[in-house]
């Protein structure tokens, strides 16, 4: 269970830079993947299929995608499936589990498997804040979590810091714009650092005029011009509300404050973010967008090897085109900027706010623009906490999600 007592005051720290065995022996990895069946998931599977041995299923796990996650199971025979919804979990007979695989079912289930002293490195992709409770007790147990969900720091960041920092659990970014950030660091010393700058493809409605942005559907806003993602992370390129939760998670990941975060649209989504010294040198990371690179550079970290993700080809021509996002027709981006700043509890209003939003959206029961009008406007209302806790966050994410409930409703 994730606990919801205060955290000791330990001082957080940028836990990608925790410290690593000066050689790696090339043992087998025995990876958790939580989300196997999502878009994220999926691709991990790819990378563990292609890395010769180097890493192994050890747990799959979903919500209620029963059939994708048995057809994973038949082809990686990981020691465990777990299925979080009972119901969908009751479809599974015994003959559909593949020898030497075993059934878990629900959260609590989940939460105790992946602490599990057979767990090398857990994949945390778990759409929505629903994947904090099992990235805590990952991180609760000293793993090593290759995090995709970026809601677990946007919604509790530095709970989540500390306790990393405490139970001295490293967390590698799998989002491409912070794996790049983290790379990029590398470069230089933190105090040496001018900015953060996380690109944006833009979405596909870039050019759009802001009349035209109100009249826009589901089915249009879920066709990205440069990536494959699931659902709801589509919606969200589309509002840019992506970018201002990656600006959230960026400051509690890399113990930035929010002034030296910004945000540039690259709708060739090849540079996947940059880091600006305080001499002027800038140091980006590029490549096809491809998740299956930040998801590898996660799991093999602090090595690299050959892997299954696209190559860029510099003999064909390149351009590479960037601008600043335009905060009138695309607020989303100064929202995320007014929760980076303020801290507390404005993360887990704005992501719940957010994630209750974009389902209406997509049940057509709210306009596009919609979205970010009423994230920004639970922000600013909500009864900020400054120093919550974790019991404090899960209220006002129950809280947050009603209010838009309720003017859905209305």
């Amino acid at each position: 269970m994730v606990p919801s007592e205060r955290p000791a005051a330990t001082a957080p720290s940028p836990l990608v830079d925790a410290p690593v065995p000066e050689s790696v022996p090339h043992v087998r990895l025995n990876v958790a993947v939580l989300g196997s069946t999502g878009s994220v998931g999926t691709n991990t599977l790819e990378v563990i299929a292609a890395s010769g041995g180097r890493f192994g299923c050890h747990l799959l796990a979903a919500h209620r995608s029963v059939g994708p996650l048995l057809e994973q199971a038949r082809r990686f025979r990981p020691a465990w499936l777990v299925v979080v919804d009972e119901a969908a979990a009751a479809t599974i007979s015994p003959a559909d589990i593949p020898p030497g695989t075993r059934l878990a079912v629900g959260p609590a289930a989940l939460d105790e498997l992946v602490t599990g002293p057979e767990v090398d490195r857990v994949v945390s992709a778990i759409v929505g804040a629903a994947g904090l409770r099992s990235t805590w007790a990952a991180l609760d147990a000293g793993k090593t979590v290759a995090l995709a969900n970026k809601e677990t720091l946007v919604t509790a960041g530095p709970l989540v810091m500390r306790l990393a920092a405490r139970r001295r659990a490293s967390l590698l970014p799998v989002d491409s714009e912070h794996a790049a950030i983290h790379q990029a660091l590398r470069a230089g010393q933190p105090g040496e650092v001018r900015r953060l700058i996380l690109t944006a493809s833009g979405g596909p409605f870039r050019g759009h005029s802001a009349v035209a942005l109100a009249e826009v559907t589901p089915a249009e806003a879920l066709r990205h011009p440069t990536w494959s993602m699931g659902p709801k992370i589509t919606i969200d390129s589309a509002t840019m509300m992506n970018k201002a939760l990656e600006l959230i998670e960026a400051r509690w990941l890399f113990d930035m404050p929010a002034e030296k975060l910004e945000v540039v649209v690259h709708p060739q989504s090849v540079v996947h973010s940059l880091v600006e010294f305080v001499d002027g040198s800038l140091v980006a990371q590029l490549g096809p967008p491809d998740m299956k690179m930040p998801i590898q550079y996660a799991l093999s970290f602090p090595q690299r090897f050959p892997g299954p993700a696209r190559r860029l080809d510099f003999c064909n021509p390149l351009t590479l085109h960037f601008e600043p996002p335009d905060p009138e027709r695309f607020p989303a981006v100064r929202l995320g900027q007014e929760a980076a700043a303020r801290g507390g509890t404005s993360g887990a209003v704005l992501n719940a706010a957010n994630e209750e939003a974009v389902r209406a959206f997509l049940d057509g029961r709210l306009r596009f623009t919609d979205i970010a009008m009423l994230c920004g406007r639970l922000l600013r209302e909500h009864p900020f906490q400054p120093d919550p806790t974790l019991d404090d966050i899960l209220r006002l994410d129950a809280w947050a999600r009603q209010e838009v409930a309720s003017w859905v409703g209305r």
